[in-house]
């Protein structure tokens, strides 16, 4: 228990570096350099007014000096992510697998930062699919599926640029973007060749009913695109943190 509390501590530490990214990336910034100050005033934030869910509170969620709103995504995120992070600790620090669980932790939070990224960009960042790559190869050499693992980035590259190209020739536009088609490379390092397959299905299901769904209640124009990225990292998210419920959603489909 005591490990859990302090990984998910240390959640709470990355989940306010995962803010960076979603503020960062999206407008070509430098994760690192310089500090980060109020997006009000300008004004440098200091290391004791950046205290992860503790800051916001203790500020009443606003500038010490000009008293500018924070937006509440800030809090939001550390707490989701310490919260992942204690939930992640408390499966598998007890079976005294260190590197997984802060692999499958530090995926968690970049996945995070894709979707709200997507979400409001409409943009999966190439560096966050890069490390993306890196760790979910490391997870399948680490489970000894790290041949799988590359015919499953191959697949997930190949399909939907097929898929994509298909889709054009039919329609004139362009179904997914380079973002989506990396970061089906990257999970396939993951999910190996049939874990892909079933997250390209899903997700085109998944996304399909959401848009539907969408439009039919007037919240969507039928031309207006939707991120797609979101609902590959939700099917994505149970195949990989709820490997047994997936399954059984399997079996019950097919």
């Amino acid at each position: 228990m005591r490990l859990s509390i302090l990984f998910g501590v240390f959640g709470l530490l990355i989940g306010s570096f995962v803010n960076v990214l979603i503020y960062r990336l999206p407008i070509s910034k430098n994760i690192v350099f310089p500090r980060s100050s109020c997006p009000h005033c300008g004004r440098v934030i200091t290391w004791y007014e950046n205290i992860p869910l503790l800051s916001y509170i203790l500020l009443w969620g606003k500038c010490r000096s000009c008293h500018g709103p924070i937006s509440i995504q800030y809090p939001i995120i550390e707490l989701i992510n310490g919260v992942a992070y204690c939930f992640l600790a408390s499966n598998y620090v007890l079976q005294g697998e260190l590197l997984p669980l802060v692999l499958r932790a530090l995926i968690f939070s970049l996945l995070t930062a894709h979707i709200v990224i997507d979400l409001r960009h409409q943009l999966l960042p190439d560096g966050i699919n890069f490390f993306l790559a890196i760790f979910f190869f490391i997870l399948s050499i680490l489970n000894e599926q790290w041949v799988m693992g590359l015919y499953g980035m191959a697949l997930g590259v190949a399909l939907p640029l097929l898929v994509t190209y298909l889709f054009y020739l039919v329609k004139g536009v362009v179904g997914l973007g380079g973002g989506d088609i990396k970061l089906f490379g990257a999970l396939g390092l993951f999910l190996g060749p049939l874990g892909i397959i079933q997250n390209i299905f899903f997700s085109c299901l998944l996304g399909s009913i959401m848009g539907l769904a969408l439009i039919l209640v007037k919240a969507l124009k039928r031309e207006k695109p939707i991120p797609f990225g979101p609902f590959i990292i939700t099917v994505a998210g149970f195949q990989i943190y709820f490997p047994e419920y997936f399954k059984r959603l399997l079996t019950l489909i097919f």
